[in-house]
């Protein structure tokens, strides 16, 4: 006589039995071992517990690997999912697809049972024991507490770091000893204006731009603060001393930075520059004196702001 004790629920024939017939239950049973590696889905009728028993040799999505659960309502609360016989020993995959969001529970027996939240899918294994049956979920995890320990090296994936504020500063290790450039504040999100600090400020913002500082009319005296930005934009309104100032307060680092002048109504306003030494093209540059005319000027210092060299790359720009 044919018995159907294995976790498939496949029909063992008994020696001698299903003469003529043999051929098509193995066919079935290899059909049912599929099954057991397949996707399938079983519906919950109502909005209670239900119990899914995988029949013998009969197929039936009970039975397959990936095993989606659905629901013919909403269901109001967490409902129990038993799945038998509850001497089925096997691995799912379980996918909670039921409507009304709520959790169902997957059990087998009186043992341990495995919550699978709306929406959610999880590995479990029933381990068939009978009344005691229980569930146990077999997702891998990681503990990262306890499993991981000390710094991970970037040769096996990790970063190097060390520890992490959880500000969205960046901590690295300082053995070996960090040299520069350093981040010294970290790295702001995108929804602010977004400042990485280093040795000086330095602005970017969207794919890549410099922060433009409009200094307004100039009167006869301004200052122009490197650490403001490195565009600036100024309206000559009289005959005006330009100041230079913070061109970078750490040694053995170089400044620059553009600044577009456009005069006023008044012709002929004059311009000179403090806070350095200033050297030209030539000894001498010569600037569009025009009422109503903007020239662009560049700046570079190679030694904190000492020296300046200044060139004026485009003059004479009127509409």
């Amino acid at each position: 006589m044919a018995t159907y004790v294995n976790n498939l629920r496949l029909k063992e024939i008994t020696t001698g039995d299903e003469d003529g017939t043999w051929g098509t239950s193995t066919n079935t049973n290899l059909e049912l071992i599929t099954d057991g590696f397949s996707y399938g889905t079983k519906e919950m009728a109502a909005d209670a517990n239900e119990t899914f028993t995988m029949p013998d040799a009969t197929a039936d999505d009970t039975r397959s690997f990936y095993l989606k659960i659905t629901s013919a309502v909403s269901l109001t609360a967490t409902r129990e999912v038993t799945l038998g016989p509850n001497t089925i020993s096997k691995v799912w995959i379980i996918e909670n697809a039921t409507s009304g969001s709520q959790i169902i529970t997957i059990k087998q027996g009186s043992g341990a049972t495995v919550n699978v939240a709306n929406g959610s899918k999880v590995m479990v294994v029933t381990d068939g024991a009978g009344a005691g049956a229980a569930v146990f979920n077999a997702n891998i995890s990681i503990d990262l507490t306890s499993d991981v320990t000390g710094t991970l090296p970037v040769a096996n994936g990790g970063t190097g770091v060390t520890s992490s504020t959880g500000t969205g500063d960046v901590v690295l290790s300082t053995s070996p000893a960090l040299t520069t450039p350093k981040i010294t504040t970290g790295i702001q999100n995108a929804s602010a204006a977004t400042v990485i600090s280093m040795d000086s400020s330095v602005f970017f913002s969207g794919a890549f731009s410099d922060e433009v500082t409009a200094l307004g009319n100039t009167g006869t005296a301004v200052t122009i603060d490197c650490d403001d930005g490195n565009v600036f934009t100024a309206t000559l309104t009289g005959n005006c001393t330009f100041t230079l100032a913070s061109a970078n307060s750490t040694s053995n680092r170089a400044t620059s930075f553009t600044l577009v002048l456009t005069n006023d109504g008044t012709a002929s306003r004059t311009v000179a520059f403090a806070g350095g030494t200033f050297k030209y093209p030539g000894g001498s540059v010569s600037r569009t004196e025009d009422a109503n005319a903007t020239d662009i000027w560049f700046f570079f210092s190679p030694d904190n702001g000492t020296t300046w060299y200044v060139t004026i790359p485009m003059k004479n720009l009127t509409t």
